[in-house]
């Protein structure tokens, strides 16, 4: 999924994609450099530090249970902003940072951490559901845990919709079986 409209972080689904070490080219979060903001309270906001942030994952099994707790039908992956949807890796938000994910052709990512749940994704949860009140401040809590993580290029290459992915932790395969 790529976030290539300027006025939203919302992504739109895609079936293949070239990564490059600074993320998807023309997606917002795409750079090697990024500058500060609320995130990195250690430096002056706007200091030019390494992207974390070029490409967000979310799981299916978090954004089902996501769902669950918000007591709504479904949760959509660019709703939150994400880039890559996985099956079968249960609790993807706990993944160790420096943990990895290699694709058939090479194409290789590293775990930056946990993407925080803020509110903003909730307010494009709740513009969906109109009918259940405060889903914005109810998002935060929901997806504590569960809202998917941060990773950044180690490997440039492509991405194919239905790709397998391997997780590596500590170098050690087959972490979430």
């Amino acid at each position: 999924m790529i976030a290539d409209n300027p006025e939203t972080f919302v992504t739109r689904r895609i079936t293949e994609v070239e990564l490059e070490f600074g993320g998807i080219q023309g997606d917002r979060h795409f750079g090697i450099t990024f500058p500060s903001d609320s995130r990195q309270p250690m430096y002056p906001r706007g200091t030019e530090i390494l992207n974390r942030r070029q490409l967000t994952i979310v799981s299916e099994e978090d954004l089902a249970l996501i769902a669950k707790d918000l007591s709504v039908a479904q949760i959509l992956p660019e709703w939150l902003g994400a880039n890559l949807l996985l099956e079968g890796a249960p609790e993807l938000t706990k993944l160790l940072m420096g943990s990895r994910f290699l694709f058939p052709d090479g194409t290789g990512l590293i775990c930056m951490g946990e993407n925080k749940p803020c509110t903003l994704p909730g307010e494009i949860i709740q513009q969906h559901y109109p009918e259940h009140p405060n889903l914005a401040a109810a998002f935060v809590k929901a997806g504590y845990k569960r809202r998917g993580i941060v990773c950044a290029v180690e490997r440039p290459g492509t991405i194919q919709a239905g790709d397998v992915v391997r997780i590596l932790v500590n170098n050690l395969e087959n972490p979430m079986q």
